[in-house]
């Protein structure tokens, strides 16, 4: 049996997030509506423009499908927009969100486009090199709750948060080679949720 990751595919690079899961010889399916969502034991939700992400989820009836799923224990990565759409909030922004991150997120909080920068981050828990993170208009974090765990900064900031069965990055870890942020989310899938 096989771990069968989900990329939300509303909007975004989710092209990308599935090239680098069959990389690491993960069966993926896109993920557009409820019925997809019950047959997969993971998901990724990808970078892109989180208010469209959101508006979309909710025109496609994804919202309270997601938050049980997530909340019931389901392991899922959200990446840039993908990080604000799991957050609890944003700063002086209301949007669509799913709140099963107990975090308040900065939308765009390095700056526009022309700001976009690549770091390399020491990732607490993960080995060996540093990962090198690739920044798009990205979100930080300004406030986490007890149970987040902050796993990597940029200037104070927190950029890599896992909460229980959720990983968010604010950066694009589909843009580079490097597959550790993926294989986290295949390595927190259960044996026994896999179908």
């Amino acid at each position: 049996m096989t771990v069968r990751i989900g990329v939300l595919a509303l909007q975004g690079d989710f092209r990308e997030h599935i090239s680098m899961l069959q990389s690491l010889g993960v069966t993926t399916a896109e993920v557009r509506t409820a019925e997809e969502l019950e047959g997969v034991d993971a998901l990724v939700i990808p970078g892109g423009e989180s208010t469209t992400i959101g508006k979309l989820a909710d025109r496609y009836g994804l919202i309270e499908p997601l938050r049980k799923r997530i909340a019931g224990g389901m392991p899922t990565l959200g990446t840039c927009a993908g990080m604000i759409f799991l957050a609890s909030a944003t700063v002086n922004h209301d949007q669509h969100q799913l709140g099963v991150l107990d975090a308040v997120v900065q939308r765009n909080a390095f700056g526009r486009q022309v700001d976009s920068f690549e770091a390399d981050l020491n990732v607490d828990g993960v080995p060996g090199d540093p990962i090198h993170a690739v920044f798009i208009r990205a979100p930080w974090i300004e406030k986490v709750g007890a149970d987040v765990e902050v796993l990597a900064t940029v200037d104070g900031h927190p950029v890599f948060v896992r909460q229980d069965n959720i990983l968010a990055t604010s950066f694009h870890p589909e843009l580079t080679d490097d597959t550790r942020v993926h294989a986290m989310i295949v390595d927190m899938t259960p044996i026994e949720e896999q179908i």
